[in-house]
Order: structure tokens, then C-alpha cells, then sequence
């Protein structure tokens, strides 16, 4: 149990949001202030002791977990579950003193701590062998591509599980022995003299990995690793509407895991190639388009490009601003992931003629005096 209840001292409940703490905080520094008339320097030490701890997101958990902020307390009376997969930021550079002296960079303090509750019971899970690595890698594709959706198939080079023991490591599943070095049982013991004492700890066999067999006769291929450097193909759906700079996960797409192990991840940078007709903005496309000052006047149609590959007769509306684009709904690039699409925004460039012929001075000077 903690010693002081610093939830019940600032008068909140041990759900309280950081804002209710801070809140609850100054009430009661105001409140109890030893330089206010009626004030208790013992109870605002208190308080202030209380936010110090409560208002610090890593001492509220380690309260809350072990009823003390301090990093070697709180051991009594807790129940160990949880800990099976190791201890999480200890022995990582943390702070702790024993009898004033400092060992905030005691590197072997997570050793000494695992071996103390393996020796109540608590074992942690050993390694065996790794997963393989995630891989990362960028592929272009065309603007009409990113429309569309497409499915290529790219090669990468990488540890692939290799083809003549399945990824075993052995010929047979049967060809495997006791490690010689653990005796089959996945772990080493290690006599440790540290400050605390003498330990005696307990880790993962570097020979086998943790898994307590090797095989009896390695396969010559990977040489009892599982897996070897080739070329993979990957198949790779690009959705309709993906993104410049986009990333698509492949999972398994990654290396082969050491002997059948989990395989990684790969990672694919979509990078769209710039386009000769369509510039994109988000969702929505740009398209250039000149238009001439008598087709304005005449209201003839303007044939518009699309990305689907198509054609478009558009009118421009009277009155119509040619500073402005043009937008034609849903003419633009799907919504990644969703339905609908942007829109198609016409940029007007207009081109005046270089010499006016009698038939166009006419049509101007009718159009001025209407």
C-alpha cells in the first residue's frame, strides 16, 4: 500500500484528467499558501509533493502500479503479472541512489532485476530466432495509375526462406539434436557479482537461440539458418486514388524469419510521376486550357481532357469570371480509401487573336453595342 494517498490529498478521484489535478492543484496551493493569513506550510508542502507526482505523466504510473514514484519502490504486495515479457524501461539509463550515491547509468540493473524474479517464479520468455527485418522501398507509378488502381509486381532482394530444407535449417524436422552447449533446455545460468551482490542469472542460449535444438546435419544451402539471399517477387494493389508519398504496407513482404520465424514487413513509398496534361491538387486535378476571346463571345463549346482518358464538351457560363477556374464536378481523382471524387478545376489561359478580320470586327462591334 502507498504511504501517502496523493489522490485523496488534492481530492480527486484516481481517474482524474491532468487538467482536474491542475485545477484541484491551485485551489488548494491558494487555499493553504504559508505566506497567506491561516495558511499551513505542512499541508502546502504536501500538496505540492502530491502535484509533483500526479502531474508527471511516468511518476503517476509507476504510483498508480506500485504506490511510489520511485523507481525501486513499490515491490511489496504487488502482483508480478505483466512482467512474463521483461521490464520495459528499466535498466535503460533510468535514475536510482542508494545511500546518496548515484546509478543512473547502472546498464546491468535489468539483468539483476530479471534474475530476482525468476528466482520467485517469474520467468521471462526467452528469445528464440528473430523475425525477419522489414523492408522499405519507393515505386513510381503513373498519374493514370494512381486514378485507376493497378497491380504490379516488384523484385526485391532479400533473405527468402530457402527452398531446399522449407526453412528448417535441417533436411528433416526429425534432424534436429540437443544443444550441447544448454543441454537442450533454451538457456544458460551465469554466476553475476554486482553491487547488490552475487546473482545468479539466467539467459537465452546464444548457440540455439533459445530453442534448444540445432540441427544434426545443417542444410547446405542456408548453412542451418533457414533462409537465403535471392530475388522475391512481390505482388503490390495500388488502390485507386493513392497518394504521392503514400506508404503500403505488404505484410510477410519483408525478409524470411530465421528457421520458419515470422517474415517482416515491406514498406512501399508510392512516388507519382509528374504529368504532361494534369496537375493534382489533393483530390482534385488542374487542367491548362486556352481559350480564344471570339469562342468566348460565340459561346462555343470547349472540348476538356479527362484523366480517365476521355473528353468533355463544356460551355462557359455568361458572365463567367476567366480569372477563376472552371470547376466540373467529380471529373477528378477518387478519394482514397472512400467513395466519390474531386473535381476537375479548368485554368483559362486566354488568347487574344493577332489580327481582326471585317467578319470578327463585326461580331465585336455588334457584341459592344448590345
Amino acid at each position: 500500500m502507498p504511504n501517502k494517498d496523493y489522490y485523496k490529498i488534492l481530492g480527486v478521484e484516481r481517474e482524474a484528467t491532468e487538467e482536474e489535478i491542475k485545477k484541484a492543484y491551485r485551489k488548494l496551493a491558494h487555499e493553504h499558501h504559508p505566506d497567506k493569513k491561516g495558511g499551513d506550510e505542512k499541508k502546502f508542502k504536501e500538496i505540492n509533493e502530491a502535484y509533483q507526482i500526479l502531474s508527471n505523466k511516468q511518476k503517476r504510473e509507476s504510483y498508480d502500479r506500485f504506490g511510489t514514484a520511485e523507481p525501486m519502490g513499490g515491490f511489496g504486495g504487488h502482483s508480478w503479472a505483466g512482467f512474463e515479457n521483461g521490464f520495459p524501461g528499466w535498466g535503460d539509463g533510468f535514475g536510482f541512489s542508494v545511500d546518496g550515491r548515484n546509478f543512473s547509468d547502472f546498464d546491468d540493473f535489468n539483468d539483476v532485476l530479471q534474475s530476482f524474479f525468476e528466482g520467485i517464479g517469474v520467468r521471462p520468455k526467452r528469445r528464440t530466432y528473430e523475425r525477419g527485418s522489414d523492408l522499405q522501398m519507393t515505386e513510381e507509378v503513373f498519374l493514370e495509375e494512381a486514378f485507376s488502381g493497378v497491380t504490379k509486381k516488384v523484385n526485391i532482394r532479400a533473405n527468402i526462406t530457402c527452398s531446399e530444407c522449407g526453412g528448417r535449417g535441417a533436411k528433416d524436422k526429425s534432424d534436429f539434436i540437443n544443444c550441447s552447449v544448454c543441454g537442450g533446455q533454451g538457456e544458460i545460468r551465469e554466476q553475476r557479482r554486482t553491487f547488490f551482490g552475487s546473482f545468479s542469472q539466467v539467459k537465452a542460449c546464444e548457440n540455439c537461440r533459445g530453442s534448444g535444438k540445432v540441427p544434426k546435419n545443417a542444410c547446405k544451402a542456408c548453412k542451418g539458418s533457414g533462409r537465403v539471399q535471392s530475388e522475391r517477387e512481390i505482388k503490390l494493389d495500388i488502390l485507386p486514388g493513392v497518394g504521392n508519398g503514400q506508404i503500403i504496407k505488404v505484410t510477410g513482404g519483408g525478409e524470411a524469419g530465421e528457421r520458419g520465424n515470422t517474415a517482416g514487413d515491406l514498406y512501399v513509398r508510392i512516388k507519382i510521376k509528374p504529368h504532361g496534361v494534369f496537375e493534382r491538387k489533393g483530390a482534385d486535378l488542374i487542367v491548362k486550357k486556352e481559350i480564344k476571346v471570339l469562342d468566348l463571345l460565340l459561346g462555343r463549346k470547349l472540348e476538356i481532357p479527362t484523366i480517365g482518358g476521355g473528353k468533355l464538351n463544356v460551355e462557359v457560363p455568361a458572365g463567367f469570371n476567366l480569372k477563376e477556374n472552371m470547376r466540373i464536378p467529380n471529373e477528378g481523382m477518387p478519394h482514397f480509401g472512400s467513395y466519390g471524387r474531386g473535381d476537375l478545376l479548368v485554368d483559362f489561359i486566354v488568347k487574344a487573336p493577332k489580327k481582326l478580320g471585317d467578319k470578327e470586327r463585326k461580331i465585336l462591334e455588334d457584341s459592344e453595342n448590345n
